[in-house]
């Protein structure tokens, strides 16, 4: 009788997740580890395309918001979670 309520409580797990704010996250951390010159030259194109692969989808799928009054900013200006540079 273990072997069926095992089975089925693995049939009920949910499947992994993703939304944009890892993928922001996944950004941040490439950046981070940049600065830090955690990579090493060869690596860099590879590294390099992949953030562009995400930076942009985050960019197509920001949620939009609607202008604002008096000329203010309007999303898409930064990526989800950005933080100001150093």
């Amino acid at each position: 009788m273990e072997n069926a309520q095992t089975t089925t409580t693995e049939q009920a797990a949910p499947a992994p997740q993703l939304n944009l704010n890892d993928l922001a996250a996944v950004v941040q951390m490439i950046d981070v580890c940049s600065r830090r010159g955690a990579y090493e030259g060869p690596e860099l194109a590879a590294i390099g395309a992949l953030r562009t692969r995400f930076a942009d989808f985050l960019k197509a799928n920001a949620p939009k918001e609607q202008p604002k009054q008096d000329g203010e900013a309007v999303a898409g200006d930064k990526l989800p979670g950005d933080v100001a540079a150093n």
